[in-house]
């Protein structure tokens, strides 16, 4: 899962990325209204987590904004103006959930649990191709019922490929759904990623495979 952690405070920020890290979920952080704009302008997002208080305005006038390129993505306020009025502005205005600093990381993650498991009409929880099963919440891959032990990186290489299986994912949109917002992309990285999970991928006799689309992108199929 990737998520979109709007927060100014420096140490708050960390701490919040290392718990959800440690939970392997890939984390872009923007500590502005204008960069928080800037990292969900692709919608490839699967949960944000906003301050209000930005050095450029409340973050609850992004809200319009993020559901505009991602309807249905799920908002949580992280906020020190955890008065009842603040707390029912903030989700008259679209939140989700709203959690009043100072808080616990536990609680924190409980919630992101709990948001995530709400019914909506967009999700499917599941995608099986071949003898691969991919469950889309947790990314996790299994075959036959077996769990496939992959690194975060490669899971999320996985899973984009997944999604769209049986089209071809351009090089640039597998790149943004597998590095961070503010990560540091070298050459041939991502063709390094690729290659370890397409051998993973065979020598689990998962019954897909990956084809490079040279000078495109990628795509998954079931093997032939």
């Amino acid at each position: 899962m990737r998520i979109l952690l709007v927060e100014d405070e420096i140490e708050l920020a960390s701490a919040v990325r290392g718990s959800l890290e440690r939970q392997r979920y890939v984390v872009d952080h923007a500590g502005t209204a204008a960069l928080a704009r800037q990292a969900a302008h692709g919608g490839t997002h699967d949960l944000v987590l906003l301050d209000r208080t930005l050095p450029d305005g409340d973050g609850l006038r992004l809200i319009p904004a993020i559901r505009e390129r991602n309807p249905g993505v799920p908002v949580i306020v992280l906020s020190a103006r955890g008065e009842l009025s603040d707390r029912i502005e903030g989700l008259d205005e679209g939140a989700d959930d709203y959690l009043a600093k100072p808080f616990d990381l536990e609680e924190m993650l409980a919630r992101i649990r709990a948001v995530r498991r709400r019914p909506t009409d967009l999700r499917q929880e599941q995608v099986a191709l071949g003898r691969l099963v991919f469950d889309l919440d947790s990314e996790e891959a299994s075959v036959h019922g077996e769990r496939l032990d992959l690194p975060r990186r490669e899971l999320r290489v996985l899973a984009a490929l997944i999604r769209r299986a049986g089209r071809t994912v351009l090089r640039e949109s597998l790149e943004q759904a597998v590095y961070g917002f503010d990560d540091e992309i070298q050459s041939n990285t991502l063709d390094s990623h690729v290659s370890r999970l397409r051998r993973k991928l065979a020598d689990a006799d998962t019954g897909v495979e990956i084809h490079t689309i040279r000078g495109v992108g990628y795509l998954l199929r079931e093997a032939k």
